[in-house]
């Protein structure tokens, strides 16, 4: 997290939280600074450490620290909510397909990103299907971030579930409603059809996996980039 972002967090609660806001005892003496409050919580959150963990760095007790990542959560749910903790509305798709379409990927609304999780309490029965390199299974965490660092999309799920097919499947009725000012046409009929149950999303997998389509992706993205961009090269 970078220093402003960081410095806004710690402003915007320790001026409208009341928890956060430096105060004194019957003594005089000042309590724990906002920062130490918002540090401790960042840093148990991002790094998912013991509570205790932060006792000699930031002179807070397990329990204090507790207390800081509830109303730490709770803050940044009542503060930046409504703002950046909601479903994309159709102007959002709208102005993401634009930006999309002007950098010559038409139809992407972001890069995509995924990370391994190890489950722990897998059935056994599942082990394998859940199992890559290592004997351990794990589940995917997928995520989609506009050019802006914006996260628009997660999904938990098993390796290749909502891969390519799924990237394109959409619930017009989660958007939110809102004024749409985009200049051009988008279409949200998408398919909502997506497989709830192992078999299916094995047979996803397999289609996935198959090398003549995987080809044909390959062949159809060489021959869009040479279209976009390869008249202008040889002008050159």
């Amino acid at each position: 997290m970078n220093k402003p972002l960081f410095m806004h967090i710690v402003d915007r609660l320790s001026n409208e939280v009341l928890y956060f806001r430096e105060k004194k005892d019957g003594l005089g003496r000042i309590s724990l600074s906002p920062l130490q409050k918002c540090t401790a919580a960042i840093r148990t959150l991002a790094y998912g450490s013991a509570a205790d963990a932060v006792d000699e760095y930031l002179r807070l007790g397990e329990t204090t620290t507790r207390l800081c990542v509830k109303i730490f959560v709770e803050g940044i749910i009542y503060l930046f909510g409504d703002e950046y903790l909601r479903r994309p509305t159709p102007a959002d798709i709208q102005r993401l397909l634009d930006v999309g379409e002007y950098r010559g990927f038409p139809g992407m609304i972001g890069s995509i990103d995924c990370m391994h999780w190890e489950w722990k309490n897998c059935p056994t029965a599942w082990k394998e299907q859940y199992s890559r390199g290592s004997s351990k299974p794990t589940i995917v965490l997928e995520a989609i971030a506009s050019y802006d660092l914006w996260i628009w999309h997660a999904f938990f799920g098993p390796p290749g579930e909502n891969e390519r097919d799924g990237y394109t499947q959409y619930d017009v009725s989660e958007f939110q409603q809102g004024e749409d000012n985009g200049s051009s046409h988008v279409d949200l009929t998408y398919s909502t059809d997506i497989p709830t149950n192992i078999a299916n999303q094995m047979g996803v997998r397999i289609k996935i996996r198959d090398r003549q389509m995987h080809q044909q992706l390959k062949d159809d993205l060489v021959q869009h980039i040479w279209h976009k961009f390869g008249r202008d090269e040889d002008k050159n």
